[in-house]
This record gives structure tokens, C-alpha cells and sequence, in this order.
């Protein structure tokens, strides 16, 4: 997809540089290139790669739901509850949560998928950590919900992921993006269906109703949905510029 990569980094950079003050992050002052000093080579990557600093990964996805949708909405069908956390019963596709909930998934390997567990199984392999990573996303993920609002844009769920360095716990990988995001347009929503949303949903949705069964390779994706998700993916950048300007 064009300029895909160059959109989600700008947009990473804009939460980082903005939530420095509430956690470190993998960000560094070095230039591409200081790394990559040929012009040729650092040409494909301009715009979409950064320096960044050399942190070791958490092996777990801080997810947080404030919406009843995806793999949360598939739980909640089956046991009423989201890794262990019992919500209100009759709820809907859709349906905004009382609460934002923390839902952490382990980090699979290439090609295979990530997977929801409770709490208590993260708590198990990180310890006190855990309830740290829990309380920053939650954190995050409200002020970013409140922001966002003001450009008529729902925060439906994100996921963030960890490092350490030092000690010292760091944002790294991607940070809001609607890659790692679900952004709903508030003007179009109604619960109870799925929504007009501006991120990665679009192709999942598409490729779903095609019937491919998630084995490689993807299907080849048709000019008019490339040329569509670029368009998603510029308005949500152009609203989140605009949120983070309000600032």
C-alpha cells in the first residue's frame, strides 16, 4: 500500500515525541544517515525508517478495549468475558465497555497468531512489571480516547509493547497507529454492526470476504482497496495531526 509505511512511522513518531513525558520510548536524536551513509541504499527508506534505541522486547501485547469488538467481542459471545473479565451481560457488536479493560496476548512468532490471555498469565511472566505496563496503558489510552474525541474520531482499541533497557521499561515497536489501532469515525457510529472505521479493519474485512483461511500467501489486493485504505489512513494521520496541534 503507497506511503503506508511513511504514515504509520509519522503518526508513531507524533505519540512518542508527545508521551515522552510519561514514559521513555525507543527514540533516538540519530538521523538515517548517520546509519545508512549512501544515498542509494537510504533512499527506499527515507520517511519510513528511524534510529532507534536497542531495547529488549517483552514477549507480551499490552492491548486495551474501550468497545466491544474483534477477538473481544468473539470471547465475550462465548463466556461473557474478555481474558477473564466479566462484563455486563447483553451487550452488543460494538458496544462501548463501562470501563476501558486491560487484555494482554502473548507476542507469537511470524506467521502465527497472537493469543488473548488473562491477567494473571502475564503477571506470571513479568511480576510486578505487569501491573506497571497495565496501569501506563490504561493511562495512555484514555488521554489518547479524550483527544481524539475532539476530532470526532472513537479510540475503539489499541496495543502497545514494552522493552526494557537498564531496567528502565521503554514504548517501542508502534505507537497508535491504525495498524495497531481500531479508529471509528463517532459521526457514523452505531452499535450493534460493525463500524466505518479508519485503519486496518478495512482489508480484514475485505480479505474475510473473500474466505481466505490466513495461510500465506495473502490475496493480491485490487487498485480500488489500495487506493481506498491510502485514503483511510491520510484522513485518520490528518486527525490526529490536528488532535495533537489542539495540544
Amino acid at each position: 500500500v503507497p506511503r503506508k509505511g511513511a504514515i504509520l512511522t509519522e503518526i508513531s513518531n507524533f505519540w512518542f515525541e508527545r508521551t515522552s513525558g510519561i514514559i521513555s520510548n525507543h527514540l533516538t536524536d540519530m538521523t538515517l544517515e548517520s546509519v545508512v551513509p549512501n544515498a542509494a541504499e537510504r533512499a527506499p527508506l527515507e520517511g519510513r525508517s528511524i534510529v532507534v534505541k536497542k531495547v529488549k522486547p517483552l514477549a507480551i501485547e499490552a492491548v486495551v478495549r474501550g468497545y466491544l469488538i474483534g477477538s473481544g467481542w468473539k470471547d465475550y459471545q462465548k463466556n461473557g468475558a474478555i481474558c477473564g473479565i466479566e462484563l455486563p451481560a447483553g451487550l452488543r457488536l460494538g458496544d462501548r465497555l463501562p470501563e476501558p479493560i486491560f487484555t494482554p496476548a502473548t507476542k507469537a512468532e511470524v506467521g502465527d497468531h497472537d493469543e488473548n490471555v488473562g491477567f494473571e498469565v502475564m503477571e506470571k511472566k513479568l511480576g510486578e512489571l505487569a501491573h506497571r505496563l497495565k496501569e501506563i496503558s490504561i493511562s495512555i489510552f484514555k488521554a489518547a480516547s479524550e483527544l481524539m474525541a475532539t476530532r470526532d474520531i472513537l479510540l475503539c482499541d489499541t496495543k502497545f509493547e514494552f522493552g526494557l533497557l537498564n531496567d528502565e521499561i521503554y514504548l517501542i515497536d508502534e505507537m497508535l497507529t491504525p495498524d495497531s489501532s481500531r479508529y471509528w469515525d463517532a459521526s457514523k457510529y452505531e452499535p450493534g454492526k460493525n463500524q466505518a472505521g479508519f485503519d486496518k479493519q478495512y482489508i480484514r474485512d475485505y480479505v474475510e470476504e473473500l474466505g481466505w483461511d490466513k495461510t500465506p500467501p495473502a490475496p493480491k489486493l485490487p487498485k480500488p482497496v489500495i487506493l481506498n485504505t491510502v485514503s483511510l489512513y491520510e484522513e485518520i494521520k490528518k486527525r490526529i495531526d490536528a488532535a495533537l496541534d489542539s495540544v
